[in-house]
C-alpha cells in the first residue's frame, strides 16, 4: 500500500479512498455508532475519519495496518465529539426533534432499526464506552486481544479484563430483560 497511494498534492487517490471505504467503512461506522449512540453523530464521525485518511500522510504497510489506524481514529474522533462544547449544547436541544420529514423508509435504516431492537445490541449499548469498544473490536471485528490493546492504547491483560467484565454485565442485562419479558 506504499508509494502511489497519494498524488503530488499529498492527497490520497480516489481508488485508494474507494477501496478503504468499501473494505472498512462498515467497521468504522459500527464503532462510531457504538461510541456515539447516534446515527447522525456516527455518520459525522465516519466522514471525519475518512477525511482525515484523505489528508493524512501516513503510509500503511497493509490493509490490517490501515484498518487499525481507521478504528483508532474513529475512537479518538468519537471522544473528541463527546467532549466538544457544541455537543453539550446541542444534546439538550436535539431531544425529540425531527427536522427532516422522511418520504420513504430506507432499507439501510430498517436494518439499523432492527439491529437496535436486538436484545444483544441493547445490552451492548448499556455498557460503558471502554467495555463496548473492546467487545465490538473482539466479537464483531474479530481482532485478537493484543491488536485491540494497540488500538485502544492499553495492555492486553486490561483488554481481557474488560472483555470479561463486559460479558458479565451483558449476561446480567440479558437475563434481566428475559425475566422482564416473562413477567409481561
Amino acid at each position: 500500500m506504499r508509494g502511489r497511494k497519494q498524488n503530488a498534492t499529498g492527497r490520497r487517490s480516489a481508488d485508494f479512498m474507494r477501496r478503504a471505504m468499501d473494505l472498512h467503512g462498515g467497521a468504522v461506522y459500527l464503532v462510531a455508532l457504538s461510541q456515539t449512540r447516534s446515527h447522525a453523530d456516527a455518520q459525522d464521525v465516519s466522514q471525519d475519519v475518512f477525511l482525515r485518511l484523505f489528508t493524512s500522510d501516513t503510509e500503511f504497510s497493509n490493509d490490517e495496518h490501515l484498518r487499525a489506524w481507521l478504528l483508532r481514529v474513529t475512537i479518538n474522533r468519537s471522544h473528541e465529539l463527546h467532549r466538544s462544547p457544541w455537543r453539550r449544547c446541542m444534546a439538550l436541544s436535539d431531544e425529540g426533534i425531527d427536522l427532516l420529514p422522511s418520504s420513504e423508509p430506507d432499507p439501510a435504516d430498517a436494518a439499523v432499526d432492527a439491529l437496535e431492537q436486538s436484545p444483544v445490541w441493547i445490552a451492548l449499548k448499556a455498557l460503558p464506552e471502554r467495555l463496548r469498544t473492546v467487545v465490538l473490536l473482539h466479537y464483531v471485528e474479530a481482532y485478537p486481544t493484543e491488536t485491540i490493546a494497540r488500538i485502544v492504547g492499553c495492555p492486553a491483560a486490561t483488554v481481557r479484563t474488560r472483555l470479561y467484565r463486559a460479558r458479565a454485565q451483558m449476561r446480567r442485562r440479558l437475563e434481566s430483560m428475559e425475566t422482564e419479558g416473562r413477567h409481561e
